[in-house]
């Protein structure tokens, strides 16, 4: 970046600033929602609560739906960047 560009654009660092941190802050979701060891968890979690009688088991299943379908994403994402690396 030359010095008069530089210049010119400096009135619009905030706002590269917080692009920025929007962008990382939404990886940083993305990464914690399709962590594969978080989702078992979750799941060994729900068949806890459920033998404790504490989930009902429509309830289990529905939520054991979205976290079967979070965790196939997640293997999805991985193969994707494996790929990525070759």
């Amino acid at each position: 970046m030359g010095l008069i560009t530089g210049l010119l654009t400096l009135p619009l660092a905030p706002v590269r600033g917080t692009i920025w941190l929007a962008e990382q802050l939404a990886e940083a979701a993305e990464n914690e929602l399709y962590d594969e060891k978080k989702i078992l968890r979750e799941l060994m979690d729900l068949e806890m609560q459920e033998s404790e009688g504490t989930l009902a088991p429509e309830e289990r299943r529905l939520r054991e739906d979205d976290l079967l379908e979070r965790l196939s994403v997640a293997k999805e994402r991985q193969a994707l960047a494996a790929r990525r690396e070759v």
